[in-house]
């Protein structure tokens, strides 16, 4: 088992696998850790679904022309769930609030299956796996993957985490510094020196790009992250959310 220090140090977003099968033992470790995530007022507002099917994966690989998808040895799909907690209290006959009306409620959902799904990244490493975090799974037809998972009024998909034995070992990318991370007490009160040292991880991440390993691009960061929220405009994730249940008010 990798200490802490290295599983959060060393992690790296890896795509391609091996084609051994990950020990149950070791899944295990991993469900133990995402079941002990901490969740808004413990109401533990996710579910996983656990995929090891291979015509599933290739088919939601079709969707998303992610090859990770089909060459893991296991897809976990974390979801926000309200439907557990609806079911029961129909059962007992307790009132249901219309908290998926809010944008907190939505908000409460995502925050605790992106927490749960962080659990697993750690587990993961800390067990010698590679993994890498599929957002595209949320975004490329939700309606079609809602349909593929089968599911429910309340659930909608949050991430896919794919999960294997490493067969290659990307090199790790550069973040942000400290300056342009962490703020004592209150906002980066001084905004120039601010750009000033994202514009220099700007140039670091542009080298990094040039000179990376397993292909270059000549991508900086800046650049690219906003050609992201240009193509992510055109996604209509209200309209998912709604035909998952979710009528958002306020």
């Amino acid at each position: 088992m990798q200490s802490v220090e290295k599983s959060l140090l060393e992690r790296t977003s890896v795509r391609r696998y091996e084609r051994e099968v990950i020990p149950e033992e070791t899944m295990n470790f991993i469900f133990d850790a995402i079941r002990n995530t901490p969740t808004s007022y413990n109401g533990q507002q996710f579910s996983v679904i656990d995929i090891d099917d291979q015509a599933l994966k290739e088919e939601l690989y079709a969707l998303t022309n992610q090859k990770q998808l089909k060459t893991c040895n296991r897809l976990l799909i974390f979801c926000s769930d309200y439907n557990k907690i609806t079911l029961l209290a129909e059962r007992k006959g307790i009132d249901v609030p219309k908290f998926t009306n809010t944008m907190d409620g939505v908000i409460i959902g995502i925050i605790d299956a992106s927490l749960a799904m962080m659990s697993a990244v750690v587990a993961a490493q800390a067990a010698g796996l590679g993994s890498n975090c599929v957002g595209y799974l949320r975004t490329v037809d939700p309606a079609k993957v809602a349909e593929l998972l089968h599911l429910p009024k309340g659930v909608f998909v949050v991430c896919g985490l794919a999960l294997g034995i490493p067969r290659e070992h990307p090199d790790l990318k550069p973040k942000q510094s400290n300056d342009t991370v962490f703020f004592k007490n209150r906002y980066c009160e001084n905004q120039t020196k601010l750009v000033d040292d994202l514009e220099k991880y700007d140039e670091i991440v542009k080298h990094y790009n040039a000179t990376r390993s397993g292909g270059t691009t000549d991508n900086d960061w800046v650049a690219h992250i906003l050609d992201y929220y240009r193509h992510a405009m055109n996604y209509r994730i209200l309209d998912y959310l709604k035909a998952q249940g979710y009528e958002i008010e306020k």
